[in-house]
Formats: structure tokens, sequence, C-alpha cells
């Protein structure tokens, strides 16, 4: 049984009558005052996800560590020893298979530094880290009010308060828009972003199968992945990415909110309580009996079994922690749990599917569906994309022979019952500004409002690490982030209304804030491929 229960930041209204985040105030303040190359230090763990410290870019300029608007003063020395930088800064996961793994450990490792500090003020020794249910009843889309206030309730500065956060329409009302959200907040015009919990529904890890579009619930297959490349998992890109990118916000075309890059992130400390969400979304997923996750022994061992970077966490008492995805593969291997590990029932996404093209099959027979392992390129456009102002068009040739494939299989789908899957890809996403989404509308008409066709939504990216990821440096390629939307529900309509034999498809790229020339963001390629048979 577990001895510590993570429970939801809401309780007690979110406030520091919440005795979980009064606490965690009190740890957060002791951790801030130790210096940086102290390893039981907050800034010291913001550097283990990720830093701008050691410079990946003019250090002179925001985002280095000490061009940060308001509070809190981050320092920017000392700086460790070069072996302490080496064996546990720059370490955490993004767009791949140890995504999850890699931050439930990373939590484990704070949560247990943060406790010994809370026991340390005369805390309770069964305090354990909030979560933020951005998905939560009433208005739990919002960020709790503790976070929110510059004072503690005896008067002294609050730790948890932070300047550079700014929320999703830029005014500093920092919430999560989920579907619940905007409509309390209706956006703006041109703002056309939502954060959802669609991933649950899910059901393999690594792959894809009629439930799962790619590249899986929990990302791809990856060594040690702190840099740029492939697409993120579902559960990374949402909720994760867009959650970081609307909290965090930005106010101009060079300052964002800490929350928008992973360099900057781990020093907001609404972070780990989106992250402690994040894990819980994990075991949530895991609680269905039939998602399991990969038993691959490269997963399972982590990337230090073939040579490469081992996972490391300090701990207290100046101890380290290594370990691998095996150890922390389930709850019921951790020392803790959560108050709610309950969620809306799983959507059939296949049954969907065949239900939009005629076909009444029964749930048994469409429960899962075959994974899919041939991917074809069915067509491109031609020449980069630049998104300034209130976005781009670009159109998308398809190939006559491939497209017809796809035609084919939409068409015989009540002998098949598995329709190809349709896949639009953003290839070398580059800019700076992490601080924007972009959503990606198919066919849309000519002067068309995008709000106005939410059924042309192919989905909304997160542009979370795209400063970074656009550096050509020792840890970055410099070939920018890579997107994968499931675009079949889109292509099932066009099947449907006998408009898929056009020979084209036209991609509108709509940000969530207008994009300034010096701003630009470019796309490298538009690409649309069928996943089938």
């Amino acid at each position: 049984m577990a001895n510590f229960t993570r429970a939801n930041a809401w309780n007690k209204g979110g406030t520091f009558d919440n005795q979980d985040l009064y606490w965690y105030a009190i740890g957060v303040r002791t951790m801030m005052a130790r210096s940086l190359d102290d390893p039981a230090s907050w800034w010291f763990f913001a550097a283990i996800h990720g830093e701008y410290v050691t410079a990946d870019n003019d250090p002179g300029k925001f985002p280095g560590w000490g061009y940060i608007p308001g509070v809190p003063k981050v320092p920017t020395t000392p700086l460790p020893k070069p072996n302490a930088v080496k064996t546990y800064w720059n370490q955490c996961q993004h767009q791949s298979w140890f995504f999850a793994p890699w931050h439930r450990g990373y939590l484990v490792a704070l949560e247990a530094q943060l406790r010994e500090d809370i026991v340390q003020a005369k805390g309770p020794d069964t305090w354990a880290l909030p979560y933020w249910d951005y998905f939560g009843p009433a208005d739990e889309f919002e960020i709790p009010p503790a976070f929110t206030q510059q004072s503690m309730p005896d008067g002294s500065s609050n730790p948890l308060f932070v300047t550079a956060r700014y929320g999703p329409y830029a005014n500093n009302i920092v919430f999560d828009p989920t579907v619940a959200a905007l409509k309390k907040y209706p956006p703006p015009p041109g703002f056309n972003g939502i954060v959802t919990e669609k991933c649950l529904s899910n059901s393999v890890y690594t792959g894809s199968n009629g439930n799962t579009p790619l590249p899986g619930f929990g990302g791809p297959l990856t060594g040690f992945w702190h840099g740029d490349l492939y697409p993120s998992g579902n559960l990374e890109q949402d909720p994760h990415n867009l959650t970081h990118v609307f909290v965090g916000g930005s106010v101009s075309d060079t300052v964002y909110g800490l929350m928008s890059d992973p360099g900057l992130a781990g020093l907001d400390p609404i972070f780990y309580l989106h992250h402690s969400n994040i894990d819980r979304m994990w075991a949530v997923w895991n609680s269905n009996p039939a998602h399991t996750n990969p038993s691959d022994a490269n997963w399972l061992k982590g990337p230090a079994a073939s040579g490469e970077r081992e996972f490391v966490m300090p701990m207290p008492g100046k101890k380290s922690w290594r370990y691998a995805p095996k150890d922390v593969n389930s709850l019921s291997q951790m020392n803790y749990t959560y108050e709610n590990l309950t969620q809306a029932p799983a959507v059939d996404l296949l049954a969907q599917r065949l239900n939009t093209l005629g076909v009444a099959a029964p749930m048994s027979a469409v429960a899962a569906g075959p994974v899919r392992n041939t991917v074809e390129l069915v067509g491109a456009n031609n020449s980069a994309v630049s998104i300034t102002g209130s976005g781009a068009s670009t159109t998308v040739a398809l190939d006559t022979d491939v497209q017809q494939k796809v035609v084919h299989s939409l068409a015989m789908v009540a002998q098949t019952s598995t329709p190809d899957r349709v896949y639009l890809n953003l290839e070398n996403v580059r800019g700076t500004h992490d601080a924007i989404a972009l959503s990606v509308f198919i066919d849309l008409p000519e002067g068309a409002t995008p709000s106005d066709h939410p059924e042309l939504l192919a989905g909304t990216v997160g542009l979370f690490g795209l400063r970074r990821a656009s550096l050509a440096d020792g840890k970055h390629l410099g070939g920018g982030l890579n997107f994968l939307l499931d675009i079949s529900a889109i292509v099932d309509r066009l099947h449907i209304d006998n408009a898929l034999d056009s020979g084209s498809l036209r991609v509108t790229i709509v940000p969530s804030r207008p994009v300034s020339d010096g701003a630009e963001i470019t796309v490298g390629r538009v690409n649309v491929y069928r996943e089938g048979q």
C-alpha cells in the first residue's frame, strides 16, 4: 500500500487553505534559498529538465536565465562542477517513448527533496506533490489561486507566484483552454486552440491501431532523446505541449512565459503540478487492463542499456538515484498513488469512423483493429511555408495512384472494417518563439473565418521547444519540430461528399497569436501520408 497520496490542487478552493499547497510553497521557498550549484536547490532541479545557463543562445538576451522578467529572480552562478552538469542537467525526454517514465522519476526526486525540507520546517511527513487536473469539474481549468497572489497568508512573498506566466490570451488570466474553459473565456478572434484528453482513448503505447494514431499514446521508439526530430506521442502533444504553451503565454515577440520553453519551464512551480497530472493520466491509462506499457527490453532497461546516457536524479542526503522505465513502470511499484484515478469512458474512435462511413459494425469487432505497418506518401507541397500575421495556406498535390488506394479502402470499408488512416505531417517547423500553437485546417474555403469551420480543424500543435529545436549545436540538430496530425475524420467526410478526387488538399495554418515578421515561423514541408495494409 502506498504511503503517499497526491491530491487535487483544487481541494479547499485551490487556496493556501489547502495544506498541500501551503507546504508546497514552504518547500519551494526553502529550495529557492539554495545556490545554483547545490543539487538540492530549485534552480538545479529546473536545469535537470533544461536550462539557458550554459548558453544555447545569446546569454545576454531572453530566454537567458539572467534576463527573465519579474520574479523569481533566477541565479546564473555559481555553476556546478562540470561533471555534475554532465551527469544531471538537460535530461528531459521529449518526442520519445521515454517521455512518461523519465518525467515520473523526475517528479519522484523533486517530491523527495521537498518532503525532506517540509518535514524540517515541521510540516507533515505524509506530504505529497499535488496535481492540477485542468479537466476537473467547475472552474478547475483555471490555475489554482495559490499561484496568482503575490503574498502568503502571513504577508511574506509567495514563492509560487511567477511574473512570466501570461495565459493563453496574454492577459495574465491563466487557464488551460479546455472545452469547459472556452465557454467561460470565449476566445478572441483568431484563437482556435483547445486542450483535450482524447489521448486516453488510445489503446497502444507505441505504434498505432484502430483507436490509436501514430506515434502512439506514449511516443515513438527512440534512444536517449533530449533533442528534436520525432513527433511527440499523443499524451505529450495534447494535453502536455499545449498546456505548456498556453499557460506560459507571451507578451511580445521576444518575451514569453516560463512554462512555454523546456529550458525555462522547471523554474515555474506550476510546472510540477502540470506534470503530476500528466503522470496521473498515464496511471489512468494504465488502469485499463488492455492498455499496457512496452515489454521491449530497450524500453524497460532505458537508454543506458545500449550505452547511452542514463537517467539519474539527485536525492536527499547527497545521494543519486539511477533508474530506468522498469523501475517506474506502474504505480504499484511506487510509494505513492493519486486521489482520483477515474476517467470518462474511452471513446471507440474506430467505431466512430465506421459509423461516419455508414458501417454499423459490432463494437466487439472494431474494439482494437489491426496494428498497421504500411505507410506511404500521398502528396506534398512544393515549398516552405512562412507563418506570419494571421497564418498562411499551401496546397498539397496528391499522387493519383496512392490517393486511389485511400479511396478504395474507404469504399470497401464494409468488407474490411479497416479503412486507411490519413496523416498530415508538418515537417521541419522552425522559429524562435515557443509560446505559439498552430491550428491546421483542411480545405478551408477561401476567405472563410477558421473558427466558423471546426469540422475542418485537423488539430492544434504547441510549439513547445521550438527555439531549441531550431538551433544547430551540439545538443540539437537544427531541423526544427515535426508534427503528425490524424486527418482521417476529415478525409472520411470528403469521401462521403465525393470531394476527395480533386487531386489536392488545401492546408491552412493559423497561429494562436499574430506572428510578426521578426518572429517568423517556417514549415519546411507539408506532407500527407496514408497508413494501411
